[in-house]
């Protein structure tokens, strides 16, 4: 996109739940250098409604594409970067030392596996009561009560009550920042 065109610009609204609010700033325009049938170039910058910083990303499809599709697939990359974050985190996936191929298919297997095993629990749990007022359960929170039950430091009444009273916290904080968002929007 050269320095003097403006193009048309839009600012659709992503709707996902992300650690941070953004709004999309599309540009509508195609680089002069690309002749007319290789494909769909964009250039979609994020500004960040709290710090103003911008993203950027460059987008190609080999046909046209909607502005909400855009969007949506560039929304995805938290997703992903997520993923990666919480296999590091909850599979240590980051901790093994490479010393032989094979040793890291092996423990690549393995984390992956206990991943999937933690996503698979939190989908198929089913969601607490109403009146309970608590969120679900996390993959971190089946991870610690796990680890709590394999090796106990406390008695199992001591852990259920602290992941509740974690969970009810996290429920009141959710409310809360959901209720200031919605403030902040309006």
């Amino acid at each position: 996109m050269n320095a003097g065109t403006t193009g048309h610009w839009s600012t659709p609204s992503t709707r996902q739940q992300t650690r941070e609010s953004t709004r999309p700033l599309i540009p509508r325009t195609r680089p002069h250098h690309q002749p007319a049938g290789a494909g769909q170039h964009w250039l979609l910058i994020r500004r960040s409604r709290t710090t103003g910083e911008h993203a950027f990303y460059r987008a190609y499809s080999p046909t046209p594409v909607p502005v909400a599709t855009l969007v949506k697939v560039a929304g995805r990359r938290w997703t992903i970067e997520e993923s990666f974050a919480a296999g590091k985190e909850l599979a240590a996936l980051d901790e093994h030392q490479v010393r032989t191929w094979t040793s890291w298919q092996r423990w690549t297997a393995l984390a992956i596996l206990a991943h999937a095993f933690l996503s698979v629990m939190v989908a198929t749990k089913p969601p607490p009561a109403e009146d309970q007022n608590l969120i679900r359960l996390t993959r971190n929170e089946i991870r610690r009560l796990l680890a709590a039950a394999i090796a106990p430091i406390h008695d199992i009444e001591y852990v259920i009550h602290w992941s509740t009273w974690r969970r009810q916290h996290q429920a009141r904080a959710r409310t809360s920042h959901n209720a200031r968002r919605a403030a902040d929007d309006g």
